[in-house]
């Protein structure tokens, strides 16, 4: 396999058909077709199954892609590391990071990040914070910034903010009638409560399947959204739960509804800046870490003296 054709087979794999993907890498379909024909004759095997539309891979296929997009992705890497050390502020900074988190931290970090690394282009993928290692693991990304747990060996985490755990309940919830916000409880003390539920992918739905397992409760699930910001919305204004990071407690928060930290919880999924270990991590890249770090600090420190 040579960087073209693992170029040109991820991009049939991710258009669907040759006649799509020739448009896509500006060159005749007739010769991407003798392109692949050559390959899956030397391999002996198809690597896609050409009776459905889109195409789909074989088993071999995807084998082929998975190491396709390895020899990509190292080679993208290479280059990146290259015009580093050619070019010590310019590059490109693949950026991993939820939406939410997205909302918070990018409009307070890039124009710091922009002053001081104006040759530098940013590229955001927005994912769930559980899917982010992977993507860094597959080279798909070179930073993510997520909750996690700090969990792989091929990957280095540096901490940027710590998170407590709690259920945010709307102010017509009968958590809300019982308690003061504030309070500490156990999820089994509102487990007669509407809930509304991040979808899988999110690194906090993670935490309450586990929870409500180990409680032994099954809450009726109001909603399932992609988005915090609806979770939040519509627990408020259904009088329902959710679970949630106290960094979303805001002034919304606080006028119609309440948050009760987790008892007897000790969270380990913290935000973290994440990379592949063994990689050279670029000057701009760790400046981003950095200032990150700085105005999620200074943001914190003025909602403490407010």
């Amino acid at each position: 396999m040579n960087l073209k054709q693992a170029h040109y087979i991820s991009t049939i794999a991710r258009e669907g058909s040759i006649t799509a993907a020739a448009k896509k890498l500006y060159v005749s379909q007739p010769s991407l077709s003798q392109m692949l024909r050559q390959v899956e004759g030397e391999l002996g095997v198809a690597l896609f199954d050409r009776s459905q539309s889109p195409f789909h891979l074989t088993f071999a296929g995807e084998k082929y892609l998975q190491a396709a997009q390895t020899i990509l992705a190292a080679n993208e890497r290479l280059e990146n590391q290259i015009q580093e050390i050619r070019e010590e502020n310019s590059g490109r900074l693949r950026l991993g990071i939820s939406v939410q988190r997205a909302m918070q931290v990018l409009p307070l970090t890039l124009p710091w990040f922009c002053a001081q690394f104006p040759h530098v282009t940013l590229e955001v993928t927005e994912r769930g914070s559980a899917h982010l290692e992977e993507l860094v693991c597959r080279g798909e990304i070179d930073l993510a910034l997520a909750a996690l747990e700090s969990g792989s060996s091929r990957l280095a985490y540096e901490l940027i903010e710590e998170e407590v755990i709690g259920i945010l309940a709307g102010e017509k919830s009968r958590l809300a009638a019982r308690f003061p916000s504030g309070t500490a409880v156990t999820p089994d003390m509102a487990g007669e409560e509407s809930f509304v539920s991040l979808k899988e992918g999110h690194s906090i739905r993670v935490v309450q399947d586990a929870l409500f397992r180990q409680y032994g409760i099954s809450p009726k699930i109001l909603l399932e959204t992609d988005s915090l910001e609806v979770a939040r919305r519509v627990a408020l204004g259904t009088g329902s739960c959710m679970l949630c990071s106290d960094i979303y407690v805001d002034g919304m928060v606080r006028r119609h509804g309440a948050f009760y930290p987790l008892r007897d919880y000790e969270n380990h999924r913290h935000f973290y800046a994440c990379y592949p270990r063994e990689e050279h991590l670029p000057k701009y890249a760790a400046g981003f870490i950095r200032i990150v770090s700085q105005v999620l600090s200074q943001k914190t420190l003025l909602a403490e003296s407010r």
